[in-house]
């Protein structure tokens, strides 16, 4: 089994994490009730996607 010979430095650990931060997310507008949601998804809010009518949002809500 591989054992390293020394221990790694902390400067050296973190120079390899350097990469692993997470990355913001992608949000855009939805075009009709202007609600924040990530591309390609249907507006959470008012049920549309591309400008149709995808989930009727009143019938969820009664």
């Amino acid at each position: 089994m591989a054992v390293p010979k020394k221990k790694h430095s902390k400067a050296r650990t973190r120079k390899r994490r350097a990469h692993h931060a997470l990355a913001p997310k992608n949000l855009a507008r939805c075009q009709r009730c202007h609600a924040t949601v990530r591309p390609h998804t249907i507006c959470g809010n008012c049920g549309h996607y591309l400008g149709e009518q995808i989930v009727d949002m009143e019938a969820i809500a009664s």
